[in-house]
């Protein structure tokens, strides 16, 4: 698991930067993550039920939120940056 794929699944739906979300979809190594992404996706594009959207894109926010946790708990992690 990528955090960096996280953390820009979060950062393309908060921008509604779809094309690179889907990019990110077909990229990342995450299966869960490509899933809820393209469940997102194509009822973004093809519901005409809002509640629905809605739906995918809080599966989708939640998934992120969980996976964030998961890997905060993992020790053994590089970090991807340090401030010292």
């Amino acid at each position: 698991m990528n955090r960096l794929d996280y953390d820009r699944a979060l950062y393309y739906t908060h921008r509604s930067e779809w094309d690179n979300l889907l990019i990110l979809m077909v990229r990342t190594e995450d299966h869960f993550l490509s899933k809820k992404i393209e469940h997102f996706l194509h009822a973004y594009n093809f519901e005409h039920d809002y509640s629905i959207i809605e739906k995918k894109l809080n599966s989708l926010l939640r998934y992120i939120d969980h996976a964030n946790e998961t890997l905060e708990n993992d020790s053994n992690e590089i970090p991807l940056y340090s401030l010292s």
